[in-house]
């Protein structure tokens, strides 16, 4: 460090705008009853002295460190990107950071990942999903952490949420395909283990064809990681049975993609020869050709709203322990009535 660097204080703001520290404090911190004059005044020395807050000593003072922990299981998904996009947005509303990590699905992983968050210092945490190890809700409480879930619309006194139900919209896409008149329908999947997300789409694809009359053979549900080529590679094994499926259900628009681009090469048209369908309603979702039925998750307004009941937690505020929004059917043009050659 150059020596010759002067580090600027509180005080020389202070002096080069002429008024008190404590106005400076004030001002820094959002205070009340601070006039336009004042904070321009501050905001003036500031920018022509390059101050910096000193973090520690604001953390200190407030008890509040100012960053907020987001585990997710991946950034490679898009629909987590554009939740953690909309949750650092608001977060700097509140003059907070964000910090990530991510655990590939390995809920071990997540625990440790909460346990270096904590360790580099955060004031509250959202994660993904209700399924979490007990060593996970242990360090919440053992050091009195506000934390909050989000992606699911599960009740736990244990575990406050903001999300949607997974289930009910998978079971409206599947009854879509029924009222088309399929009957021989397959799912792709990403693994349900450890992922309450993906369980709980199956279990509303499964429930709908159930009720329906009909079975979900094991054989037509393909388990595979999530990626493109995964769904692509789920394709292809689903179209060596015989007879093939007349539709796909797929857990992700990620999958649905993998699966729809695997057709177009082997020269099975969507939908004349198949209906495919999605959940996530991702921004390529309507791009495609055909444009994918899917079901639109609020990642947008999770975001926005996990900011705000987080910070409302960590200012010792009490908020909803449970909040369920909306997660629509869109429906497109990759889905239509099973050709009779094919059915």
């Amino acid at each position: 460090m150059n020596k010759d660097v002067k580090r600027i204080l509180l005080e020389d703001v202070a002096r080069e705008a002429g008024v008190s520290t404590a106005s400076v404090s004030r001002v820094l911190n959002r205070g009340p009853h601070v006039s336009e004059r004042l904070r321009l005044k501050v905001e003036t020395a500031i920018e022509r002295l390059g101050y910096v807050p000193d973090g520690t000593a604001r953390a200190l003072a407030s008890r509040h460190i100012g960053a907020i922990g987001a585990l997710v299981p991946t950034l490679d998904n898009p629909v987590f990107s554009a939740m953690i996009d909309s949750l650092e947005r608001r977060l700097k509303h509140y003059d907070c950071r964000l910090l990530i990590a991510t655990y590939r699905y390995s809920l071990v992983e997540e625990v440790e990942s909460l346990r270096t968050l904590i360790q580099q210092g955060i004031d509250g945490a959202v994660l993904i999903g209700h399924d979490h190890l007990p060593a996970t809700l242990r360090l919440f409480q053992q050091y009195e952490l506000p934390y909050l879930t989000c992606w699911h619309s599960e009740e736990d006194p244990d575990w406050p949420s903001i999300g949607f139900d997974n289930a009910a919209p998978a079971r409206r896409l599947a009854e879509h395909l029924l009222e088309l008149g399929h009957r021989n329908i397959a799912v792709i999947t990403a693994p349900v283990d450890g992922n309450d997300r993906a369980r709980a789409r199956l279990q509303g694809f499964r429930q709908a064809i159930e009720a329906a009359g009909h079975t979900l053979p094991d054989d037509h549900v393909v388990t595979v990681e999530y990626g493109i080529e995964e769904g692509a590679t789920a394709f292809a094994e689903l179209m060596r049975l015989t007879p093939r499926p007349t539709a796909i259900l797929c857990g992700n628009d990620v999958l649905a993609f993998g699966a729809m681009f695997a057709a177009q090469r082997a020269g099975i048209a969507i939908p004349e020869q198949l209906s495919v369908t999605g959940f996530d309603d991702l921004t390529q979702a309507r791009f495609m050709r055909p444009a994918l039925t899917t079901v639109a998750t609020p990642a947008d307004e999770v975001g926005r709203l996990v900011a705000d009941a987080l910070v409302t937690r960590i200012q010792g505020r009490s908020t909803a322990h449970r909040q369920v929004l909306e997660a629509r059917v869109v429906l497109r043009e990759s889905t239509a009535p099973p050709s009779s050659a094919f059915a």
